[in-house]
């Protein structure tokens, strides 16, 4: 059974960095597959971060994070990457990854189409 796990969350002040992994287990469509990163803070609804392609040629960002974040992938290594840099308070949220379960799939932003999610990872921008 697939798996999803997401470490590298954390406390951080504001303007710092952190990066997310997401290491997929069991999971042999993984180079050939879509992944996303979304996040959920309290009392909103989840929303999409980044998304990148199969191939990694096409990522794409929601407006909030641009020129902040990167995502990026290491098939060699089943896993996903999210660098985010400045970061602000507004950040603060639980963070999941996702695989969209299909071949050779773009990017997407919905998360409708992700068939497989992590549990989740806490960043909180504080000082």
């Amino acid at each position: 059974q697939v798996q999803l796990v997401e470490s590298g969350g954390g406390l951080v002040q504001p303007g710092g960095s952190l990066r997310l992994s997401c290491a997929a287990s069991d999971y042999h469509n993984f180079r050939r597959d879509t992944m996303g990163w979304f996040r959920q803070a309290p009392g909103k609804e989840r929303e999409f971060v980044a998304t990148i392609s199969w191939n990694s040629n096409s990522a794409y960002y929601t407006d909030s994070v641009k020129d902040r974040f990167t995502i990026s992938r290491d098939d060699d290594k089943n896993t996903v990457y999210l660098q985010m840099n400045s970061l602000k308070p507004e950040d603060t949220a639980v963070y999941y990854c996702a695989a969209r379960g299909q071949e050779y799939n773009g990017g997407s932003a919905y998360s409708y189409d992700y068939h497989y999610w992590g549990q989740g990872t806490q960043v909180t921008v504080s000082s």
